[in-house]
């Protein structure tokens, strides 16, 4: 793989997760704390000795990862193999309660999302994977939603993201929203009416990624797209190393949040609320609101709720937010790369408004 600002070595993303999972359970005498446990509580040496030198993110930035004397792809398997059995054997002897079991969550959460990174890594490598995108749905009506009062956050005991912590009662107007994602045959219109030609549908920030997109790869559509518009109305992508035709029912796929908003703007609609989307995803179940095939940006920046506070473990896994709130976007729903124990309509998650290399789409709203 090329070194790059949206690429970690695999091998280090493997090797993270045994880490992770040793450092605050097999090396943490404290673990029965749960969340109350601090960052700096004393740890027992690892099974192996360079583990904290490859695998602690707080002592390499990422781009230093690419220069690390790593083991190769059978002693990272060695090394997950023998953090994997010394969890498991804790794991039976753990008493049955939120606390005691909060960091096993953590550590199976945690390499639920590394395996859906290490997804994303072989799309951008072009490795072949086995793995079946989404089938296309067939167009059903926008949904209309009345209004509501809505509890956002989690304040359920157990393990949550910090960015999901916390409640807060939100007031929703009535709004209607897209029943499924975007799909490929909609964002062709979008494409053959000058969508990417057109700064009126971007916003400024917006328009200068895309000018400078265009000038390094002649960007036209979203990531790995090969063919999209007029010849036809086909869409080609490169999927795991093998160009593919896009059904036009098919969701949207590596779109980024500047390219989602500006379709909107062109459809003469809005992103959806982070609230809009839950509400609709729970009140929809029933009446064809279909998500779960990608992730989906929402509207607005990603702020902290009510009571946020950081976890002592959020910087050894890479999940603290609190660099980005006001810059990153929310995205909501799972993607078909996530393991389904993750499908929740109440997760989030973020990215900056540039990043594209997930398997992310959206869907539009209006009020």
């Amino acid at each position: 793989m090329v070194p790059g600002p949206l690429v970690l070595p695999p091998l280090w993303v493997a090797g993270h997760v045994g880490w992770l999972s040793e450092f605050w359970i097999a090396r943490n005498p404290q673990r029965g704390m749960g969340a109350r446990c601090p960052a700096d509580a004393v740890r027992m040496g690892s099974i192996e000795p360079n583990a904290d030198r490859w695998f602690d993110p707080t002592g390499q930035p990422q781009p230093a990862r690419w220069a690390l004397d790593l083991p190769d792809a059978a002693g990272v398997r060695d090394y997950l193999l023998a953090t994997l059995e010394v969890t498991l054997e804790l794991l039976e002897k753990t008493p049955d309660d939120d606390d005691s079991l909060y960091f096993f969550r953590l550590a199976l959460f945690h390499e639920d999302l590394r395996g859906e990174q290490l997804v994303a890594l072989a799309q951008s490598a072009g490795v072949r994977l086995g793995l079946k995108l989404p089938d296309g749905a067939q167009a059903r009506p926008a949904l209309l939603v009345p209004a509501t009062r809505w509890p956002m956050g989690w304040s359920d005991p157990g393990f949550a993201l910090d960015v999901e912590r916390g409640s807060e009662p939100v007031q929703v107007p009535e709004f209607e929203i897209d029943a499924q994602p975007v799909s490929w045959s909609q964002y062709v219109e979008f494409i053959d009416d000058g969508g990417y030609d057109r700064p009126e549908f971007w916003q400024p920030a917006g328009w200068t990624w895309l000018e400078q997109e265009a000038q390094r790869e002649g960007r036209r559509g979203p990531r790995h797209v090969e063919q999209i518009g007029e010849a036809g109305g086909a869409v080609l992508q490169s999927v795991f190393g093998k160009s593919a035709r896009m059904g036009g029912s098919q969701p949207v796929m590596h779109a980024s949040w500047w390219e989602a908003d500006a379709f909107a703007r062109w459809a003469g609609r809005r992103l959806p609320t982070e609230a809009e989307w839950e509400i609709a995803a729970h009140a929809g179940a029933r009446r064809g609101f279909r998500w779960g095939d990608v992730r989906e940006w929402t509207a607005g920046t990603l702020r902290p709720r009510a009571g946020f506070a950081p976890a002592g473990w959020s910087a050894s896994a890479e999940l603290d937010a609190q660099a980005v709130f006001g810059v990153a976007r929310a995205q909501r729903g799972m993607s078909f790369a996530s393991r389904s124990r993750m499908r929740n309509a109440r997760a989030r998650w973020w990215a900056l408004p540039e990043r594209d290399e997930a398997f992310v789409g959206f869907r539009t709203c209006a009020a």
